[in-house]
């Protein structure tokens, strides 16, 4: 295959690679929440279901709709290759508390954080209406706000604020805890960015 889009298709297929010598029978005892039926991994990922077959790789929603970009499969693929249960423990972080949060955030500010106040903050009821067609819950924060469950124990709210003539719109991600252990850095950025963008998807 000829790679066209450098940024996306060259980690993917590193990913898929080494997902051709993954051993099922251990992700299973690894990932309490992925399902193995001798062919096929059943994963949750905000509350859609995908079976990603092994060791040839394909991926498909059970629900029939569309698969996802290749940076969520890629997200999706590090999941089953690196992903493990910690347990949360009932506190929120922002991404800059959690390790290597301070190196990465400038980054996470203009991929996540500056995107989601100007996608959400300006559109506060079509956010409302995505994040209950997505199965969320609210919470008190923010103009708007709903927590989401991102794959397996780990959950994410996004709290968003509409801004007015003096102030922009702004928002703010929170990550149950588990995350600082559970995700390098690098893949906090990239779930940040799935979650909007499903919301996004869904407005």
């Amino acid at each position: 295959m000829q790679i066209e889009n450098h940024k996306e298709e060259v980690p993917f297929s590193y990913y898929e690679n080494l997902f051709r010598d993954l051993n099922p029978e251990e992700v299973a005892q690894r990932l309490k929440d992925v399902k193995w039926d001798g062919s096929e991994f059943y994963v949750n990922l905000l509350g859609r279901e995908f079976a990603i077959s092994h060791p040839d790789y394909a991926i498909c929603a059970t629900d029939g709709g569309s698969i996802p970009p290749l940076p969520t499969q890629t997200f999706l693929l590090r999941y089953l290759l690196e992903g493990k249960k910690v347990t949360w423990g009932g506190n929120w972080l922002t991404f800059r508390e959690m390790p290597w949060g301070e190196l990465y955030i400038k980054p996470y500010t203009g991929r996540v954080l500056t995107r989601a106040a100007f996608t959400l903050g300006t559109r506060l009821d079509a956010f409302r209406a995505a994040a209950e067609k997505m199965g969320a819950q609210p919470v008190s924060h923010g103009d708007a706000g709903y927590l989401f469950n991102l794959i397996g124990d780990y959950q994410m709210q996004i709290l968003a604020w509409a801004g007015d003539e003096e102030f922009p719109p702004n928002a703010q991600v929170l990550y149950s805890d588990n995350f600082a252990d559970g995700f390098a850095a690098e893949d906090r950025v990239v779930a940040g960015d799935i979650l909007i963008s499903t919301i996004k998807a869904n407005m």
